[in-house]
């Protein structure tokens, strides 16, 4: 169909990052946009097949990609995120995967018709939801702290469990069925199991040794450990297939919680490609399936299958398996909803409908229609559903994009105020007790620590805020505040107060502008300046912005002193003033500025003032 694979190539890559500015765009699911895309050029209308056009290469590009996703996934495991969550979340991972194992083992047998063998097999699998289908649904839905943790760390750690369930029930058959029977096999899996713990635990430790010996460049730190995050996952598969994903997950969590600021550094990388990878491996799954197996979907057994696989089995597991823990009944419906499969249920049920077909069981032949049934229903539902439920059940972050404020003085605590005026999440961090204290006084939100401190990334949820200002008083630290949270909040929504007043250096300007965040109000305006204006009488303005009084009338009439500071929009969104801003206030927005006093105001409280002088 295509003059070349190059094309192909560039066609995949354009309709997953396509997909995923899509859904940016229209706050719609991405992975439900994926398959869709991914169906469209695929068996609907047949433009391309990559399983065929790739040949060879395509089961062990998917594979590779499935590995580098959950290695980048379990990197994001660190233990200090499981204080109060450890007992629940074991828990769900253990006595939850053996009832989803059981009950969806029985539902695949009685419902979906399938012999026991193969019910079993399928059954351990599709306990697993995993990273790919996850992650891009909780940086959608934008949940609660506690139960989005739950959500995460249930979906990493139980990828690799269902995968070597399904190895372990198929090893059990294999067993049970020989006419000789010998448990060479099933030792065999545990052993190799055990081995590729081993494996990924030292495969961490050492990378992780390396990096902190300086024994790896730092131009060759992230080459370095993708190269051996695929010989971890190599190694264990030709072991024994399948336990390469536990390797990967037990490589990722050493590194993750040995402390090593190298690891920082390479994590917006990771997660970056972690986003090209499971773009591109949706399209490819979704454009690989035949129009048969699509249509096969909608048999009634199958989607009985489904429906009792999402109303009955999943919150079934989570109900019983957390009885005795502190979830709270809204958490428990939450997570007992949202089960979405992803690539790895793709993936690894296309090898065992290969191995049991193999075995004779005519049946097996039907895992990938019923295996992306599962996949299509979960993703639609849970991605469609997931933000609303959560409001619903009040464990979603509500309201209006909020704002860190970091660095607590007069002109910053003024600014909180009148954010929270206009109902903006807001929050001020300062590692001084003193200079909290007009914070404190005036009733702002605030938060006593560093900034860049470890402890203020598992104490202060910042799950509410989409901006972040630093404007302490010193300007290098702002720049350093700027830098280190810009791949989190986004270039364009990190700022920092003009140093410029303040420096003498030319040269010393140009590098503190280059390190990160958009100047704010202006570069002539320091933070010294802001202050003074507070404590002369300027006070927060608020103009509404109408067809009739339009802004241009308004910056004709505005006070020359003034300083604009920021707009709101209907929607809520903020856009504060910045050198560089392109967009500019339109009718039904709220403009705010720091203005000086009515002239008639400033007269009275001057009359006042002298009388009070002469009594």
């Amino acid at each position: 169909m295509f003059p070349s694979l190059l094309f192909e190539i560039m066609l995949i890559g354009f309709l997953g990052i396509g997909s995923q500015w899509l859904s940016w765009r229209y706050r719609m699911p991405a992975i439900v946009v994926m398959s869709v895309a991914g169906l469209l050029v695929g068996p609907i209308f047949g433009i391309m097949n990559p399983e065929e056009d790739f040949g060879e290469l395509y089961k062990p590009i998917i594979t590779v990609a499935v590995a580098i996703i959950l290695f980048e996934g379990s990197l994001n495991l660190n233990f200090k995120e499981l204080r109060g969550l450890g007992r629940p979340l074991m828990r769900i991972a253990t006595i939850g995967a053996f009832i989803a194992w059981i009950a969806g083992s029985l539902t695949a047998h009685y419902i979906a018709g399938l012999s026991w063998a193969v019910a079993f097999v399928i059954g351990g699998l599709f306990i697993v939801t995993g990273p790919t289908v996850i992650l891009p649904l909780l940086r959608q839905s934008k949940l609660k702290p506690r139960p989005a943790k739950i959500l995460k760390w249930e979906g990493i750690i139980v990828d690799p469990i269902g995968a070597l369930l399904a190895v372990f029930a198929f090893e059990i058959i294999a067993y049970l069925t020989a006419h000789n029977p010998d448990g060479s096999a099933l030792l065999m899996f545990f052993a190799a199991s055990i081995f590729a713990a081993i494996l990924g635990w030292a495969s961490g430790k050492g990378i992780g040794w390396m990096f902190e010996t300086g024994n790896i460049p730092e131009y060759l730190k992230s080459p370095a450990v993708f190269v051996v995050v695929i010989t971890c996952f190599t190694i264990a598969d030709e072991v024994m297939h399948e336990t390469g994903l536990l390797a990967v997950t037990a490589m990722g969590m050493t590194l993750a919680n040995m402390g090593i600021s190298s690891v920082e550094d390479m994590r917006h990388f990771k997660e970056n490609l972690s986003i090209l990878l499971i773009s591109a491996i949706f399209i490819m799954l979704a454009a690989s399936l035949d129009l048969d197996t699509l249509l096969h979907i909608f048999s009634p057994n199958i989607i009985g299958y489904v429906l009792l696989m999402m109303f009955l089995v999943r919150p079934l597991s989570i109900f019983l398996s957390t009885i005795g823990t502190d979830i709270s009944l809204n958490e428990k419906i939450l997570v007992g909803w949202i089960a979405p499969r992803g690539i790895v249920a793709l993936t690894v049920s296309s090898y065992f409908a290969a191995i049991l077909g193999e075995a004779g069981y005519e049946d097996a032949s039907i895992i990938t229609t019923l295996t992306f049934g599962l996949v299509f229903f979960t993703v639609v539902a849970h991605g469609f559903s997931i933000s609303w439920l959560a409001k619903k059940l009040h464990l979603s972050m509500e309201g209006r994009p909020g704002t860190i404020i970091v660095g607590s003085n007069g002109f910053t605590v003024e600014l909180a105020k009148s954010l929270a005026k206009s109902k903006v999440p807001v929050i001020i961090v300062d590692e001084s007790w003193e200079r909290l204290r007009k914070a404190r006084e005036a009733g702002i939100p605030f938060y006593h620590g560093e900034m860049l401190s470890e402890q203020t990334e598992y104490h202060l949820d910042t799950t509410p805020y989409e901006y972040l200002i630093a404007a302490t008083d010193f300007h290098s630290y702002n720049a350093l505040v700027c830098t280190t949270f810009m791949p989190e909040y986004g270039r364009t929504n990190v700022f920092k107060i003009s140093p410029y007043k303040q420096i003498d250096s030319k040269d010393t300007n140009d590098i503190v502008n280059k390190i990160g965040g958009r100047i704010l109000f202006g570069e002539e305006l320091s933070a010294d300046d802001l202050t003074t204006k507070i404590t002369s009488g300027f006070g927060f303005k608020q103009t509404a912005i109408t067809e009739q009084y339009n802004y241009n009338r308004y910056l004709d009439e505005r006070d020359e002193e003034a300083v604009l500071l920021y707009f709101i929009k209907p929607s809520g969104k903020i856009v504060f003033y910045t050198e560089e801003m392109k967009s500019t206030p339109e009718s039904g927005d709220t403009v705010v500025s720091l203005s000086p006093q009515d002239k008639k105001i400033q007269a009275k409280l001057e009359n006042r003032r002298n009388n009070n002088g002469n009594q």
